[in-house]
């Protein structure tokens, strides 16, 4: 009969554990679609008339509750309407 060899593990020996990395970027699913786009560039244009001034573009986000590449959508749409103007300082504003 043939003998089953067996290892033993020693202290000089350590156990080996596989440690995975946390993403740090979330992933953004955006449907891109006109009725989409349409709806994000309503969000920004409320949220930049509530607030009756510029803003950047992280403070139009946290305001309409959308991710930055929503907001980004919505002002490229109200951009090419005429609806919005960017002024100093990277902020946006109502035309």
């Amino acid at each position: 009969m043939a003998e089953k060899k067996t290892t033993k593990k020693t202290a000089a020996e350590p156990k080996k554990t596989t440690v995975k990395k946390a993403s740090t970027t979330k992933k953004v699913a955006v449907a891109l679609n006109t009725e989409n786009v349409g709806f994000k560039a309503g969000d920004v244009y409320q949220a930049l008339a509530v607030a009756a001034c510029s803003m950047s573009i992280e403070e139009i986000s946290k305001a309409a509750s959308i991710s930055i590449e929503e907001t980004l959508l919505g002002i490229g749409w109200l951009f090419k309407e005429g609806k919005i103007v960017s002024v100093e300082d990277n902020k946006i504003a109502l035309a």
